[in-house]
């Protein structure tokens, strides 16, 4: 062998080893930085939380029984009843609520974005109230104006009037669709509107110098532009109202209306549980292809540039003689879905009797002592020992799940924003944002399936505090992590480059850089978290336990079990805390509201 080859392998084979050398820097640079390990962590963690139970749920209905279950669910001869009759009705209350909702949003939208109707911003305010309420405020609501004599029981203000209710307008499909249509369109306002603010109007009125009548402007400009925000707001809502809970259960179970989540509720409560776990995943599949859907339609879809350097004037678009006539119907809407669903559960809850006011008022639903001859001996809910624990628990469980979901989106967020690993980064935004796909009365069946048992060391969960904030941090975990990821990418990179430099390490850098800086937008994360878990019903009906009473389960109950005043106070308590968490969220994130601006 000449001197010439060994030269030529002695460099091949230093060749070779600068690239293995090479290869290790990289893997040892992307797996062993802080974000990395971080991340894999988050990965261990968000894995117990969102994928071992989902694994656990669908393994338990693959084995010998669990198919036996599938048959009987989707072929028997019960199939019409367990599910398909059921499904129809969901699939028809998520139609009619997408739509419901994107006409009664859009509408409000335009009107306080781009027009000079009066009292703008009272109508803004208005509008968006209704989403911070519990979902079944509204439904208590309607059954205290609504309800007949159909199935017993004190009928409603209405008919203690001598108006005789029609059961369809009392009870099963439309005061359903009619009550999500009054909770949800809020979200689709809120949405809209925000598009509709980046609209640049200058476009609009260069386009009616032109010739185009309003309604061309409308359909081949302002449409195209917010389409994304409409499409996103209206399949939102048909997820939320397929998955919803409260409202079928309140006005639905009574005459044996079903839908897809009462079933699953039913099944897990009469201890079929493989029946539910069945129906849980049946849900979650329907949900996620509707999320999935609209995820692909808005991508394909050409995006138009609206925010540029070059300043605009807002010039809003004169109603002229519809002005006032657009603000009455703006404000019917308004009253219909936020005031007098207020006032009569507030009015409600004073009634001696129920359902009506005109056999006199009393504090004793809210401040009375227990009382033989009144209410069946039971106290105002300020004396009711297992309502004062509820609110405390309620509390807790809100402060609870806001630390730890917002102490795993900070986590989130770094790991997401400044991680290099982009493998890990992908993998842990994609567990965080999988909840979203749950509904929550599925996830609560989850939690059902994998805690209910001892885990190894570990005894069950069931029926303790600790399931609860383990199943409220997992089902907020989405709100939590999107505002972790935006609060982190306002932070420059270069501030951590320069602690890293002085010698601070991960935690230091993490606590004295990221958490002060990111602390406003943290909060107002928090604080929304802690709004979904107070108001919240669907998540927690299935997972609490009379040794942890929370408000939102206790209103439920009380309105099932005929004591509605008592059910009328305790939603009112609620939602005080709801409003309240939500204008101070609103505060602490400091976003502009359109219908305010000039």
């Amino acid at each position: 062998m000449t001197g010439d080859s060994l030269t030529s392998i002695d460099r091949a084979q230093a060749r070779a080893s600068r690239q293995w050398l090479a290869w290790l820097n990289r893997m040892r640079y992307q797996w062993l930085q802080p974000t990395a390990l971080l991340g894999l962590l988050l990965l261990l963690i968000l894995g117990a939380m969102v994928v071992v139970p989902l694994v656990y749920l669908v393994a338990t209905t693959v084995n010998g029984s669990g198919l036996a279950v599938w048959q009987q669910v989707l072929l028997s001869e019960l199939a019409p009843n367990l599910f398909w009759r059921p499904l129809m009705n969901t699939l028809a209350i998520g139609v009619l609520v997408a739509l419901g909702t994107v006409i009664l949003g859009g509408y409000l939208a335009w009107l306080v974005v781009m027009t000079d109707v009066p009292g703008r911003a009272f109508i803004g305010l208005l509008a968006s109230i209704p989403f911070a309420l519990p979902t079944f405020a509204i439904a208590l609501a309607w059954e205290t104006i609504f309800r007949n004599d159909r199935i017993g029981g004190q009928a409603g203000l209405l008919f203690d009037l001598g108006i005789n209710v029609p059961d369809w307008l009392a009870w099963g499909f439309v005061p359903i669709v009619l009550t999500l249509i009054a909770h949800y369109f809020s979200l689709a306002f809120l949405l809209i509107s925000a598009a509709l603010a980046s609209v640049n109007t200058e476009l609009l009125e260069a386009a009616e110098m032109t010739g185009a009548t309003r309604a061309r402007v409308l359909r081949d400009i302002t449409l195209p532009v917010v389409f994304p925000a409409i499409l996103s707001s209206g399949l939102l809502a048909f997820a939320e109202g397929v998955s919803n809970f409260a409202s079928p259960a309140l006005l639905g179970l009574p005459v044996r209306f079903h839908t897809i989540s009462t079933r699953l509720y039913g099944s897990i409560q009469t201890g079929q549980t493989e029946r539910g776990f069945v129906l849980t995943i049946l849900l979650i599949v329907i949900a996620a292809v509707v999320l999935w859907s609209s995820t692909r339609i808005v991508s394909s879809r050409r995006s138009y540039t609206t925010i540029t350097g070059k300043g605009a004037r807002r010039r809003r678009q004169r109603l002229r003689a519809l002005r006032w006539p657009a603000f009455g119907v703006a404000l019917a809407i308004c009253m219909a879905t936020t005031i007098v669903p207020g006032l009569a559960l507030l009015l409600s809850s004073f009634a001696q009797r129920t359902g009506s006011l005109s056999g006199g008022l009393t504090t004793h639903y809210w401040f009375g002592e227990s009382n033989p001859s009144f209410a069946q001996g039971q106290p105002g809910i300020f004396h009711n020992e297992q309502i004062i624990e509820a609110t405390w628990n309620t509390l807790l469980l809100g402060l609870l799940v806001a630390l730890v979901a917002t102490l795993l989106g900070l986590m989130i967020g770094y790991v997401v924003v400044r991680g290099r690993n982009r493998s890990i980064s992908s993998a842990v935004g994609l567990l965080s944002y999988l909840p979203f796909l749950i509904p929550g009365v599925a996830l609560g069946a989850v939690y059902i399936a994998q805690f209910g048992r001892p885990i190894g060391p570990f005894p069950a969960l069931y029926g303790t505090f600790a399931l609860l904030v383990i199943a409220g941090a997992a089902a907020t975990l989405p709100f939590a992590a999107q505002s972790g990821r935006s609060a982190m990418s306002q932070v420059a990179g270069e501030l951590e480059e320069a602690a890293t430099m002085i010698g601070a390490n991960f935690v230091r850098r993490l606590g004295r850089i990221f958490l002060p800086l990111t602390i406003r937008g943290l909060l107002a994360g928090a604080v929304l978290v802690f709004v979904n878990m107070t108001r919240d019903l669907s998540l927690v009906v299935l997972l609490v336990t009379p040794t942890t009473p929370l408000l939102s389960v206790l209103a439920f109950r009380y309105a099932s079990e005929g004591f509605a005043q008592f059910a009328y106070a305790i939603t009112m308590i609620i939602a005080i805390i709801s409003v309240t968490a939500t204008i101070l969220a609103r505060r602490a994130q400091g976003l502009a509201q359109p219908w305010n601006e000039r």
